[in-house]
């Protein structure tokens, strides 16, 4: 299971410990990082579980060190079948990979899915399913041309006062329906020079207030590189506030630590958007670290990508929003799936997006609505939609149906 060792040996540096003695085992040969990084983080007895069955020579302080997690990340079918019994279009899938969006799962998230069916929404969002090979007219690689607004490696810029900053082409875990999945995982890295370019193609964009760091995962950089981004970006005058987007407390809560929060309390206003799919995604390892989050004083706001199977009703989608709002998460974004190759059995209609909307206004509370939004092909950009409340609309009156159906009228007059 080391077939992430260079890549994480890369972004880390080199520790050694022995953490399985095992071949047979996955983390065989695996390598621990020193313990005053590791953080004291609580383990669910669901991973102690199934720590001790998969990782029987690792410790708990070895399972809580987020380097660890990265090291000993599930990335083939051999580790796969070491842990759970694979479906045929799973098996199908993962042995045509080959030039797609890699498999990379996170034992800590393995743990939610290794004893799952293959329906399980959790394990649908990480594992491949042989629908994932056929592609229709409609589906890009690059479906957002994000490269046709990049005018430097690294930054695209769409919208009139804010840029993305794509720091890393890395993921802890690999969501199938990933809307880079065209570059994420390709380890087509940055390298200083990148980031210098990237620096000085914001300084002198006066225009540009807001940046946001997004890759990949930024938070799978270690805390030195995340320091050096952001402080060169707080730097710029002009900017007034940063984001980082990142699904770390969902996937790797343990990279959560106290150093990373006293890294990222420096750059305030610093604005955190993470990504959720559905309710069981919110253990009490997740749970930790986002209040964890919130206690450094970073607004969390969540973007969840509608998707068919997994969180396309309402009950779902209204308990997803309330346990959000429940460990300090803003629901923000409801995104249509974008036309990603391979995607079409996530896909729903715009119309079942608008459904979920108009159960969710008025029968809960407005703070657990999130703005459902079409991020437009070809680069048009996020496009708001809301069902249609507006019945009649002249230099009169405006007459409105509230979400009991009821007529209200208002006077424009």
């Amino acid at each position: 299971m080391n077939a992430n060792n260079n890549e994480a040996t890369t972004l880390h540096g080199e520790s050694r410990l022995v953490g399985c003695s095992s071949d047979e085992e996955p983390g065989a040969k695996t390598t621990i990082f020193s313990q005053n990084e590791i953080p004291t983080t609580l383990v669910s007895n669901r991973s102690s579980v199934f720590m001790h069955r998969y990782f029987p020579l690792t410790t708990i302080d070895s399972w809580n060190d987020w380097k660890w997690q990265l090291r000993n990340a599930i990335s083939s079918i051999e580790d796969l079948k070491k842990i759970m019994k694979l479906s045929e279009k799973e098996i199908m899938a993962l042995n045509n990979l080959k030039g797609r969006l890699p498999l990379r799962i996170t034992p800590y998230f393995a743990s939610l899915i290794y004893n799952s069916k293959p329906s399980n929404p959790l394990r649908r969002n990480v594992i491949p399913v042989v629908e994932e090979l056929l592609e229709t007219s409609s589906e890009q690689s690059d479906p957002l041309h994000e490269k046709s607004f990049s005018p430097v490696k690294g930054i695209v810029h769409r919208y009139p006062d804010r840029v993305l900053f794509t720091v890393t082409q890395v993921c802890s875990n690999y969501c199938r329906y990933c809307t880079r999945s065209h570059s994420v995982g390709r380890l087509d890295k940055l390298g200083r020079q990148d980031y210098e370019k990237a620096f000085n193609y914001i300084a002198t964009h006066k225009e540009v207030r807001d940046v946001l760091i997004s890759g990949g995962d930024p938070l799978t950089l270690n805390d030195e590189t995340l320091d050096y981004i952001l402080s060169n970006i707080r730097n710029i005058e002009h900017v007034e506030i940063i984001r980082i987007g990142t699904r770390v407390p969902v996937v790797l809560p343990q990279r959560i630590t106290d150093n990373l929060i006293n890294v990222l309390k420096k750059y305030h206003p610093l604005f955190i958007s993470l990504h959720f799919s559905h309710p069981d995604e919110i253990t009490d390892e997740c749970a930790k670290a986002c209040n964890k989050l919130a206690d450094g004083g970073f607004p969390l706001g969540s973007q969840t990508v509608l998707l068919k199977g997994i969180n396309d009703n309402v009950p779902t989608m209204k308990e997803l929003m309330h346990k959000l709002l429940k460990i300090r998460v803003r629901p923000y974004y409801l995104y249509q799936c974008d036309l990603i190759p391979g995607s079409g059995h996530f896909r729903t209609t715009v119309k079942k997006g608008l459904e979920i909307i108009k159960g969710l206004i008025g029968f809960t509370s407005g703070y657990a609505v999130p703005t459902f939004v079409v991020d437009a092909p070809g680069g048009g950009g996020k496009i708001p939609l809301l069902p249609n409340f507006v019945v009649e609309h002249n230099e009169e009156r405006i007459v409105l149906r509230n979400y009991k159906g009821m007529l209200c009228e208002y006077p424009e007059k």
